[in-house]
């Protein structure tokens, strides 16, 4: 009986290891992932079999045969005769997500699991508050993302206006399917006015996307406004104008504008300009905008940089202390640009401290008195303060040891005392006599008080010989002992007032002497200056030589007895001009023109120019009536000549008369010598016809053969040396042969 069991046994072993050894998976599935929505195929392809085969899904049977009704998107696809036996699945879903096993039933044969992964992407990101969110200036703020939905769970980048921010906190859930799992970041913030119009963005991503989703948001900052305050100019000198401008943007707009100086308001100063005349105190104190709009309100100050001399911030303050203390002196100035402080000793220069404090180690009486601390600002101006130090001590006394009287009259011996305290007592000793106050015989003993000390004065009555052999004692006291001077007194030499007053006359004659004596010299020298003058280049010399009046007649006499018509119709005619000759000759003198080195300069101050060699503006013509009965005359053409005078009537050479028929009928003209015969009619009869229009002619010098003394005239030269260089012109507004002649004039060659 056991022995067939143990057949029936092994049988079924043997039976069992001989069929599976020719059946068997020569492809089973495998793990694979797909993306939600895209068709996968799990293998099976069993060997020498040919009986059902079946899958499962998470242990659970989908069905037999290849067309599974439960399963609308599954299907067995494949050759049975080759044993292929593949499970199709369209759309993958979530639900699609498990282990798959293929099994051959009949022969008990099972494929390892096969694990589908079904990728599901990340729902669209949210941004809490998006697309635009209103936030406030200062006040933290994090954005938030949200990717749901997602397997496996999906990442978050930040973006700030398309750069990458890297300080964003993450979590992850898992959704209530189990599978899902839902994204959270946050990105923290402090908005600014700056990150108005800002734009964030959030990405994500997971396998299951090749692009990643993305999101904006764009933020609205409300904020207070933004001020800039400006000046214009920047550098001012106290009392000029400033403009002060409030520069402001604000998110919601601006309501108002507020103006302070110092923290006090300016009421009349509501807008966004402010103009002010500025003085010291705008250094100091600051100008303050206040701009408000919903949000809230924003103050910015400045101060002015106001250029002005020293001014006392602390003044120093006197002090009384003891010998041998110290003692700090404080000065505080302020100015701008910045000033230079220094510390000196009333009465010297040298400087004791630069900085605000002068510090006096172990003082003493010689330490006290005025000090001054002077502050200098460049280029505006100075400012010093003084104060008094007091040291207490004995009396000291400062006063001349020798003074000064006059013999007979009041006399006064002083002594000061500067000391601090002030004295107690003061007594003046003098030979056998000791007196305070008051008055003994001729003295008396007075004390005033300065402000800076006591001066006490002793007064003598009638100073005598002996008041200058004495000694004077002035001795005062105090809490801290004693002082004392000796004083000599010495006789004062008094001028007498009749020597003061005869040097004083003496000196104001020698002034009038020295000045009388400078204009006589001067006077002297100008008039030299008009006379000898000499030509540069023709080496011609005019004087003018004047006569005595007492003399003068018989000078005339001499002359007419000794010359001829020609040279008396010369001085006739020059002696028309010697008043205006005299006056404007000195009124002239000083104007004459500096000319080139050959030109002549005029002893007659342009009455007379004596040029020879040039020719001249033509000078006026003269009506010559009195020669109405005179033959005519040869023409003598020459040179005009260079000396004329303004307001010239003829020029005169030496002339010589003859027959008319000498005479050319067509005179040749000179408008520098011609003598004009317009209306002569008028004057009488005469040998010429009235209608007729005679030209100019001139007259010149020959042998005159019908005047006395022709001998002393040469016959004239026209080509000669005399025909350039002893020509001249005389011209005069009023001639008068009547006349008589005061003045000579001489040329010299």
């Amino acid at each position: 009986m056991l022995s067939k069991v143990l057949r029936i046994v092994l049988h079924t072993i043997w039976n069992t290891v001989s069929t599976g050894a020719m059946t068997r998976f020569t492809q089973q599935p495998a793990d694979q992932t797909v993306v939600a929505g895209q068709k996968v195929i799990l293998s099976c392809v069993v060997f020498n079999y040919s009986g059902i085969v079946q899958w499962t899904k998470d242990g659970l049977a989908l069905g037999m045969g290849q067309g599974l009704k439960a399963w609308p998107r599954y299907r067995v696809v494949g050759s049975t005769e080759l044993g292929q036996h593949n499970l199709e699945i369209e759309k993958t879903e979530l639900s699609d997500d498990a282990s798959y096993e293929c099994q051959a039933t009949e022969v008990a044969l099972r494929s390892r699991n096969a694990k589908l992964t079904v990728l599901i992407p990340p729902d669209d990101p949210v941004i809490d508050g998006g697309p635009e969110i209103l936030l406030k200036a200062g006040d933290a703020h994090n954005l938030t993302c949200y990717a749901r939905g997602a397997k496996p769970p999906a990442t978050i980048v930040w973006y700030r206006d398309g750069v990458q921010q890297d300080d964003a906190l993450f979590s992850t859930e898992v959704m209530p399917d189990g599978k899902r799992e839902s994204t959270t970041s946050t990105l923290l913030i402090v908005p600014t006015d700056a990150d108005i119009g800002r734009v964030f963005t959030c990405k994500t991503s997971n396998d299951a996307l090749t692009v990643s989703k993305e999101t904006s948001v764009k933020l609205n900052v409300h904020h207070p406004p933004t001020v800039t305050l400006s000046i214009h100019p920047q550098t001012v000198l106290e009392g000029e104008r400033v403009v002060f401008t409030c520069t402001a943007t604000a998110n919601p707009e601006i309501k108002g504008y507020r103006w302070a100086k110092g923290g006090i308001i300016i009421e009349d100063a509501k807008e966004s300009r402010y103009e002010a005349m500025v003085d010291y105190s705008y250094f100091t104190e600051p100008v303050s905008c206040e701009v408000h709009n919903a949000i809230g309100n924003t103050n910015v100050s400045t101060l002015v940089d106001v250029q002005f001399g020293p001014r006392i911030i602390v003044e120093p303050k006197p002090k009384v202390v003891d010998t041998g203390v110290d003692v700090t002196l404080a000065c505080v100035w302020a100015g701008n640009p910045p000033l230079t402080l220094t510390w000196t000793k009333k009465g010297s220069n040298m400087v004791l401290s630069n900085s605000n404090q002068l510090f006096l180690k172990s003082v003493t009486q010689a330490d006290a008195g005025q000090y001054v601390c002077k502050a200098i600002v460049p280029r505006i101006g100075v400012g010093e303060k003084e104060v008094t130090l007091s040291v207490n001590g004995p009396p000291i006394i400062s006063s001349e040891a020798i003074q000064y009287a006059i013999r007979g009259d009041r006399g006064k011996v002083e002594c000061f005392i500067g000391s601090t305290p002030l004295p107690d007592r003061i007594a003046w000793a003098w030979k056998e006599n000791i007196l305070e106050t008051g008055t003994l015989e001729r003295y008396t003993v007075e004390h005033s008080d300065t402000g800076n000390g006591v001066l006490s004065t002793l007064t003598i009555n009638n100073v005598i010989e002996a008041d200058f052999q004495t000694r004077y004692n002035c001795t005062a006291w105090n809490s801290f002992g004693p002082g004392t001077a000796i004083i000599q007194l010495e006789e004062k030499e008094v001028l007498p007032v009749g020597i003061i007053a005869g040097a004083t006359i003496g000196a104001g004659i020698l002034l009038i002497f020295c000045l009388a004596a400078l204009i006589f010299f001067l006077y002297r020298r100008r008039k030299g200056s008009r006379k000898d003058v000499t030509l540069g280049k023709l080496d011609i010399k005019v004087e003018t030589v004047n006569k005595d009046p007492l003399t003068l007649h018989k000078d005339l006499e001499d002359d007419n007895s000794s010359v001829s018509p020609t040279s008396r119709m010369m001085k006739a005619m020059y002696s028309a001009f010697k008043d205006d000759v005299d006056i404007k000759a000195d009124l002239r003198s000083d104007t004459l023109d500096t000319r080139e080195e050959y030109e002549l300069k005029d002893p007659t101050n342009g009455y007379y120019n004596v040029r020879a060699h040039e020719d001249r503006p033509s000078s006026r013509s003269m009506l010559y009536a009195d020669y109405r009965t005179t033959p005519q005359t040869r023409y003598d053409p020459r040179p005009p000549s260079r000396l004329s005078h303004t307001s010239g009537y003829a020029q005169l050479t030496t002339y010589s008369r003859a027959p008319a028929a000498e005479y050319n009928a067509d005179p040749p003209t000179d408008s520098a010598s011609q003598l004009s015969y317009d209306n002569y009619d008028k004057y009488g009869t005469h040998a010429y016809p009235a209608s007729a229009n005679y030209a100019p002619y001139r007259l010149g010098y020959a042998q005159p053969p019908n005047l006395e003394r022709a001998g002393a005239y040469e016959t004239y030269d026209p080509v000669g040396k005399y025909a350039s260089a002893t020509r001249f012109s005389y011209s005069s507004q009023h001639s008068d042969y009547g006349q008589r002649f005061q003045q000579r004039m001489q040329t010299h060659v």
